[in-house]
Parts: structure tokens; C-alpha cells; sequence
């Protein structure tokens, strides 16, 4: 007996829905029942270049109340992912939501319950969790190889400016929300899967040297855990220079730097760094992203009836994170505790 295929909704047709897209055309599981965006050209645009033969939609409405959709894959620009996201779960369909999930403390709470209360399955995109170097370096930190972590660092720095093709929406704090909402949410979230604790407490200071953004463009911030780790996170859209994105944690045996390891005690005779030759997260082109390997997380996680370790509940503690910053900002700095509820 055939398994029926679940439908799947693209709501949003840009760069990163083609993205999506193709990793979702790769899943058995499922199918591309719909494409819905704010005008029929730019879904038609999307379907074509994708090779999917589907329905064509430029109303939410009609997406949420069709009976062949399960999942609904929200890649709407930022101001509107949490209204969306909390409307696909009272509608009962399965989510994956693009970060940042929500822009305001009230969005990221009624998204968080909404999702709870309805049952459904979700993963917002924080999609660097199944970058090849993260499953290394959370293997490394569950064995010990640096001992116990004591200080732990990840910065993201990409420049952003005029010229890119989203920028007229990235510049502006309605529809961005900040540097650390549009962008620098991806360092939060990975610090707190390396640590695998909640940070209490954060500081943060910041610039807007170029003065393209209406929230300043560069920040940085030091955080504490709740299991006594130290942190310290940045996010520069105003560098020059290719994207990076830094990891440093060092432990009371060891240290990581992106795919660099010294751990002496683990590497009798260690001499230099030990290199790993591995897919690294060192690209900002949405096609450089495991989205394979998130989405086919997503859809193990709907047919096996189990919770994702990135759904909604748990990005609720990163965005928390990233407000919690924000705050701090405004208050010139000063000592910002978590939970902010």
C-alpha cells in the first residue's frame, strides 16, 4: 500500500523559498501542493524554475483552508512570519518557518503557544544546526574531547549594503527588526546548541558607521549561562570582507576553532591544529544551506510523530535572546536577565 504524500504550501516566493523549494522536491514523503505570494507572477516564477506543476495562489487564506496541505513553509518577509506562523498552526498545519520567527516579545509568546496548543510539528530555520561542522563539533563537545566548556564565542559578520536585492526591507527596523533579529539570531542559536543551556544575563554595545540601517548595524554582546559558561557574540553588517562565521569554545582540556582542534589529552603528541576537512558554514547564499537535511528532519519528525529539537519552543529562547540584547542597546548596555517574561 502507497503512503500518501504530504502537501506541502510555499508562502513566499524569493531567494530563499527557491531554496526551500528544491530541498523539499528531494523528500519522497512529500510534494509541492501550492506556491502563494503577493503577486501570481512571482509564484508562477518560482514553480517554473523549480519544475513543479501546482496551484498558484496570492491568497493566505485559501492556502491555510485547503484540505490537500499539510505543511506550510512560511518565506515571507520578517514583519509577517509570526502572524502567518500562528494562523498555519490554528489552521492545523505542520510548520517550517523562516528566522526570524518573530520581531517583538508579544509575537514571539502568542507564535510559541499557538504552536503548542495546536499539536502540530515545527522547525523554525536555524538550518546551520545541520551543517556537517555543527554535528562535529556537538559530537566532540559530548565526548569530552575539550573537557568541560568554559567560555564559548560565535559571531556573525557579513556585509550588507545597498545593491542587495532585499535591502530596501533589511534596512528598515519595521520589516527587519534589528541586526540581531535579521541576521546575528544564526550566532545566538548556535551558542546556545553548543552550550546546551539558557543564557541569564547579557550586555551588549553597538555602532551604525555607515548609517544604511535604521537599527545599528554592528553589535556586540557578552552573555552568561545559566551553567556557568561565558559568552561573547557579534554581528557586523558595515565589515568588509568575505562572510564568516566564527566559532571559538574553549574547554578546561581543549579548544575548537571552526574546524580547527587542539585537544592534547585526546591527540597523544599533538604538534599543531588538527585540521577537519568538512563542509563549513562559510557561505551567506541560501543555496550553500543544508535545507535537505532540515526539511527531511521536519517530515521524520511529522510521520514518526516526534518533536524537533529546532521547533518553535525552543527558537522561542533564541529570539528571546536576540530582544533581550536589543533591549540592553536601548538601555545604553546596562545588564539585561533572562527570562524577559
Amino acid at each position: 500500500m502507497n503512503e500518501r504524500k504530504l502537501g506541502v504550501a510555499i508562502h513566499g516566493a524569493g531567494d530563499v523559498a527557491h531554496a526551500h523549494a528544491m530541498s523539499w522536491r528531494k523528500n519522497p514523503h512529500v510534494e509541492i501542493v501550492s506556491i502563494s505570494s503577493r503577486t501570481r507572477a512571482s509564484g508562477e516564477r518560482l514553480a517554473q524554475s523549480v519544475g513543479v506543476d501546482c496551484l498558484i495562489r496570492t491568497d493566505y487564506t485559501e492556502v491555510l483552508a485547503d484540505p490537500d496541505v499539510q505543511i506550510v513553509n512560511i518565506s515571507t518577509p520578517n514583519h509577517v512570519h509570526a502572524e502567518q506562523g500562528i494562523a498555519a498552526a490554528r489552521a492545523g498545519k505542520h510548520l517550517l518557518i523562516e528566522k526570524p520567527m518573530a520581531l517583538t516579545a508579544d509575537e514571539n509568546r502568542a507564535l510559541r503557544d499557538a504552536v503548542v496548543e495546536s499539536g502540530v510539528k515545527s522547525v523554525c530555520s536555524f538550518v546551520l544546526r545541520w551543517n556537517p561542522l555543527f554535528t562535529i563539533i556537538k559530537r566532540q563537545l559530548a565526548d569530552g574531547t575539550i573537557g568541560e566548556l568554559f567560555y564559548a564565542e560565535v559571531d556573525y559578520w557579513h556585509g550588507i549594503g545597498p545593491g542587495r536585492r532585499q535591502f530596501d526591507w533589511f534596512r528598515r527596523k519595521e520589516t527587519a527588526g534589528s541586526a540581531m533579529l535579521l541576521a546575528g539570531c544564526h550566532a545566538l542559536d548556535a551558542l546556545r546548541w553548543f552550550v546546551g543551556d539558557e543564557v541569564v544575563e547579557v550586555s551588549a554595545m553597538s555602532n551604525n558607521k555607515k548609517g544604511h540601517f535604521e537599527y545599528d548595524a554592528n553589535v556586540v554582546a557578552t552573555l552568561k549561562f545559566r551553567n556557568g559558561v561565558i559568552g561573547k557574540t557579534s554581528c557586523l553588517f558595515d565589515c568588509v570582507m568575505p562572510y564568516a562565521f566564527n566559532i571559538d569554545l574553549a574547554g578546561t582540556e581543549g579548544t575548537i576553532r571552526e574546524n580547527r582542534l587542539w585537544a592534547p589529552k585526546a591527540l597523544p603528541g599533538q604538534t599543531g591544529w588538527a585540521t577537519v576537512p568538512t563542509i563549513l558554514p562559510d557561505s551567506g547564499d541560501v543555496h550553500h544551506h543544508p535545507f535537505d537535511a532540515e526539511i527531511d528532519h521536519l517530515v521524520d519528525c511529522i510521520r514518526h510523530d516526534r518533536e524537533s529539537h529546532c521547533n518553535v519552543a525552543d527558537a522561542y529562547h533564541t529570539h528571546e535572546l536576540c530582544l533581550a540584547i536589543d533591549r540592553s542597546l536601548e538601555l545604553g548596555g546596562q545588564v539585561v536577565r533572562l527570562p524577559l517574561e
